[in-house]
């Protein structure tokens, strides 16, 4: 392999033959972010499969499909055709077709999203199956693909990026690896030897609190305090730009008896600054607005600005159609709790997204939103999160955006040969 440009760290190499040792039945690789651990697993996954199977089924699974083209095929796919290797994708069908040296097999493609995710792999027969981003999918999905693999000499590929130290894979597969005949490798940012050191201390500049024991250290430790602890609204909070916007969007947490947020974001050079915001909370006022009157509302914040979209949340059907009626482009907004945060905090951190200093309810909340952990898991407190809520819809609105350029092109295909 080095006479085709790869490198390897040791630890790498190890994923790369693992499972050459017939006492293994599975490898789990987990730790920091950038640390080379995905790639070195889909390699392996690939050359492992071609190697031993013909006219097999495998599964490869992210937490969704979108984020395995993302993650994984994006990098990995030309790399296999560089080594020989025949791959085409069949997006209707949700699979990729590998050929290698007279071998051919199917790769299907599966999201671990939530816990209907586990019906949509239930029935069937898989060689092996890679799982990554394995402590982000539900339980129900991970042990419903490791049941699929009921083939002789079928393997379990795991990779992850710690959580909390109660979180059911942590528990079950990594303090019981010697048991489940798994071979757990600890990666750090160190073993990654196609990252540079001025990236790596950019991480370390970066992250803190237990975004950096995760992500950077590679701990399975619990979150505690602030969830954007690095985040000073003194500090941090910008001063709204007076003009040259290019852009209009909103984003929506509805409530009745709750409060409602919105947030006004507006697009100049690059950075979206949240320049106004509506907040009102009944109990407060005494008194329940109706959609109408919430509609009403988030015209006022419009202001006559042309809004490309309303991200609103998923679960304000009336509200959504109300909008709707109105002329308002809507989208629903991607729920994800401990994605959005994660992305929320990048795209803050990054600078992509600024809170205006006239946005006293959203700067108040941000300095409170702290962490809680209910059962396995890490989550934020649910008290004064509401503006929080409508922040995290934009966020993950705003990184779909991203997701869709990278893919756009690829998705009009029935079938692609990378």
């Amino acid at each position: 392999m080095a006479g085709k440009g790869l490198k390897f760290s040791a630890k790498q190499l190890r994923v790369l033959t693992w499972w050459q040792d017939p006492k293994w039945e599975a490898v789990i690789c987990d730790g920091a972010v950038r640390s080379g651990k995905t790639f070195a697993m889909g390699l392996s996954f690939f050359l492992w499969a071609q190697a031993g199977f013909d006219g097999k089924q495998f599964g490869v699974c992210g937490k969704t499909i979108a984020s395995v083209r993302r993650n994984l095929l994006s990098e990995l796919a030309p790399v296999l055709r560089r080594l020989g290797m025949e791959v085409r994708e069949k997006r209707g069908e949700n699979l990729l077709a590998v050929r290698f040296r007279g071998h051919e097999n199917r790769f299907l493609l599966f999201g671990g999203r939530d816990e209907s995710s586990a019906a949509l792999i239930q029935g069937s027969t898989l060689a092996g199956v890679l799982l990554d981003e394995a402590a982000l999918m539900p339980r129900s999905f991970v042990e419903q693909a490791v049941a699929r693999c009921s083939v002789a000499g079928s393997r379990l590929w795991f990779n992850c990026n710690p959580e909390g130290p109660q979180h059911w894979f942590y528990q079950e597969w990594i303090l019981k690896a010697a048991e489940r005949r798994a071979l757990r490798l600890h990666f750090t940012m160190e073993d990654n030897p196609a990252l540079p050191e001025r990236i790596r201390e950019r991480y370390r500049r970066n992250y803190s609190g237990a975004f950096y024991r995760r992500f950077v250290l590679g701990e399975w430790t619990a979150a505690e305090g602030r969830v954007y602890d690095f985040f000073d609204p003194d500090r941090d909070a910008a001063e709204a730009p007076e003009d040259g916007f290019s852009a209009w969007r909103i984003s929506a947490d509805y409530g009745t008896v709750n409060p409602a947020s919105f947030g006004l974001w507006g697009l100049r050079e690059g950075v979206w600054y949240r320049v106004r915001e509506f907040y009102y909370d009944s109990r407060k006022a005494g008194r329940q607005r109706t959609d109408a009157e919430y509609a009403e509302d988030l015209e006022r914040l419009a202001g006559g600005r042309e809004i490309q979209r309303v991200i609103v949340d998923p679960s304000a059907a009336s509200f959504i159609e109300t909008l709707r009626r109105r002329g308002f482009w809507v989208v629903k907004a991607d729920n994800d709790v401990s994605d959005g945060i994660r992305v929320t905090a990048d795209l803050l951190r990054q600078g992509r997204v600024a809170i205006c200093r006239g946005c006293g309810d959203c700067l108040r909340e941000i300095s409170q939103y702290c962490w809680e952990q209910r059962g396995e898991r890490d989550v934020p407190r649910k008290k004064d999160d509401h503006a929080m809520d409508d922040l995290r819809y934009f966020a993950m609105d705003l990184a779909g955006d991203r997701e869709e350029d990278g893919f756009s092109a690829l998705a009009v295909e029935r079938e692609d040969v990378f």
